[in-house]
């Protein structure tokens, strides 16, 4: 299970991984209702290295980039994406991109969805390998609020009434 460390404590982390030889792999986002892409994204994100970090889109940057979003809580989020295999370490940040972030702590690798453009990868400047990754089509939390609200009667149930 992965640990959920402050900016301060994952900086701390991350040098003494780097100074013992092994290669960080960072990635962010809001990850806001887990789905089966969000898993397999962040396998294929871990295996680009030796640990993996997420970086979390605080509640308050999430209602910026998404508004009437995030459905679920950060510390909510934060402990769910810990729970994964894949996943080492988890730290929130407050900044619509992580470049701060990222340069504080220079992980090895940089990687983000298929659906980001190289060059629009917040940090990619800042980090030796960057990489966008494979999308997966047809998953996405967008597309679960959609299906759920197309679902409800229009009263907040899921359920039609007789």
């Amino acid at each position: 299970m992965g640990t959920i460390l402050s900016q301060p404590e994952l900086k701390q982390t991350v040098d003494r991984l780097k100074a013992e030889g092994r290669k960080v792999v960072f990635t962010n986002g809001c990850f806001d209702i887990l789905h089966a892409g969000h898993v397999r994204y962040l396998a294929e994100a871990r295996a680009l290295g030796d640990v993996l970090v997420v970086g979390l889109n605080s509640d308050a940057s999430v209602g910026r980039l998404k508004p009437g979003r995030p459905v679920n809580s950060e510390g909510n989020r934060a402990e769910v994406l810990a729970a994964l295999a894949a996943v080492d370490y988890v730290t929130i940040y407050g900044e619509d991109t992580p470049h701060e972030l990222l340069s504080l702590i220079r992980p090895d690798v940089l990687v983000k969805g298929g659906d980001w453009k190289r060059e629009d990868i917040a940090g990619a400047d800042l980090v030796p390998e960057v990489y966008s990754l494979s999308f997966v089509e047809g998953m996405s939390t967008t597309g679960i609020i959609a299906k759920i609200l197309s679902s409800s009667c229009g009263d907040g149930t899921m359920e039609k009434k007789p």
